[in-house]
């Protein structure tokens, strides 16, 4: 049984919230780190929804070992910011849905104003969906 999900403070909350980029560690077959940049939303359960496009290493590393460290970076103040350790609790293999997942993802980025050529492209392509449970916070807000 897995333990419950720590609660997040009303300001990392609103820092997700935000349309800050989330950096993604995952761990390569090799036990070697891996690192990238996404597009993420938190769910209304506290769950952080993650998309990616088949072959990426990330996005095999979290099928594989669904241990994952984020971090998010405050985009107007880069000395506010969050750590999240977590698991990768849901994988949404639906193409149809992990598809609508990153053009929702671009709707948010882009103000729902996306370039058409990107949501072309996004609907064309093989993609996952991740929904991580947060496990560990560490916050760091400066005042």
């Amino acid at each position: 049984m897995s333990e419950p999900a720590p609660t997040l403070s009303q300001a990392a909350i609103e820092l997700l919230h935000g349309l800050n980029m989330v950096s993604v560690a995952t761990i390569d077959p090799d036990g070697k780190p891996r690192q990238t940049v996404a597009w993420y939303r938190l769910e209304a359960d506290d769950r952080i929804l993650i998309n990616g496009r088949l072959p990426r290493r990330w996005c095999a590393n979290l099928l594989r070992d669904p241990r994952v460290s984020l971090s998010v970076i405050d985009s107007a103040n880069g000395y506010t910011w969050i750590g999240l350790t977590g698991v990768v609790d849901e994988v949404v293999d639906d193409v149809t849905v992990a598809r609508e997942h990153i053009v929702e993802l671009a709707n948010r980025y882009h103000d729902n104003n996306p370039d058409p050529t990107s949501i072309a492209t996004f609907r064309s392509q093989p993609r996952l969906s991740y929904l991580i449970r947060i496990t560990g916070v560490y916050e760091h807000f400066e005042d």
